[in-house]
Parts: C-alpha cells; sequence; structure tokens
C-alpha cells in the first residue's frame, strides 16, 4: 500500500478541520464583541442619564466629537471598554494569537459600519478612538492569553514574536 497517497487526505482533513475552528473562533469573538458592546452601551447611557438609548451606537461616527455631548461621551467610552474587555475575553476563547482575531473583528466592525450606517467613516476621531481601543485589545488580550498558556508545550514564548 502506498502512503503517499493517502497523505493528502489526510492534510486536508485537518486543513478542513483547522478552518472550521477559525471560523467558529471568529464568530465566537464577533459574538462576544458586539453583545460587550451593547451591554456596555446600555450601562453608559443609565449612568450619563440619556433619554434614549441609540441602536446603532457601535456603528455610530456622526455624533458631533465635544466634550460637552454626552452622547459622544457614551459613544467613545463605550467604545473604549469594549475593546479593553474584549481582549481579555478574547484570550479565554482563542488562547493564542488574540492580535490576529482582534484586527480581524476590527476589520468587520469597519465593514458592518459602513454598510449600517451607508457611509465610510472619515471622522478623525473615531479612527482615533478606534485605533487606541484596537492597541488595548492587543496588548490585553496577548498579555493574558501569554500568562495564562504560558505552561502549554505549544504556546510560543516572546522569543518567537
Amino acid at each position: 500500500m502506498n502512503l503517499s497517497t493517502h497523505r493528502p487526505v489526510a492534510v486536508n482533513t485537518r486543513l478542513k478541520t483547522h478552518q472550521a475552528t477559525v471560523l467558529i473562533h471568529l464568530l465566537l469573538c464577533l459574538l462576544i464583541f458586539y453583545s460587550l458592546y451593547y451591554m456596555i452601551g446600555s450601562v453608559c447611557f443609565g449612568a450619563f442619564r440619556l433619554d434614549h438609548f441609540d441602536g446603532l451606537i457601535p456603528f455610530d461616527f456622526k455624533t458631533e466629537p465635544a466634550e460637552s455631548n454626552s452622547k459622544y461621551l457614551v459613544n467613545l467610552l463605550s467604545l473604549e471598554l469594549t475593546y479593553f474587555c474584549s481582549g481579555l475575553l478574547f484570550a479565554a476563547v482563542v488562547r493564542r494569537r488574540v492580535w490576529d482575531y482582534a484586527l480581524t473583528v476590527t476589520l468587520l466592525h469597519i465593514l458592518i459600519t459602513s454598510l449600517v450606517m451607508l457611509e465610510f467613516p472619515m471622522v478623525w476621531q473615531w479612527w482615533l478612538a478606534l485605533g487606541s481601543g484596537l492597541f488595548l485589545m492587543i496588548c490585553n488580550g496577548q498579555l493574558i492569553a501569554y500568562f495564562t498558556c504560558q505552561s502549554e508545550q505549544s504556546y510560543p514564548s516572546f522569543s518567537s514574536y
């Protein structure tokens, strides 16, 4: 029996299993991200005592950026807290390469935001907040993943980054 004819099937099966795992992790990360966004947003709306909870909170980049604008502050605080907390939870789900999932979720968020608002975000304050939130998500998630999975043999050390 020739073993070389059976290798592609085994590699192909492993590849499909890996792709399915990545897709499931990505869907879980998106679910975590938007669930957290709405939960944190509703708490912030209540804390700032705003009259109307806006269901578009994760996608709203059109609110006038000003310190005196409570809705803008709620949007900003919700975004930053969501990114901070998401990184911690992503580490629990994916256990490695949190940066990859954080970046992918952020790119999908930009795409979904553009589709929901029917406009590409051009507000520099929104991009600055998004970038700083992404930085927080990656740093928190990678640190948590590193320290919780450090005992695993298969987890890469800092030297491999």
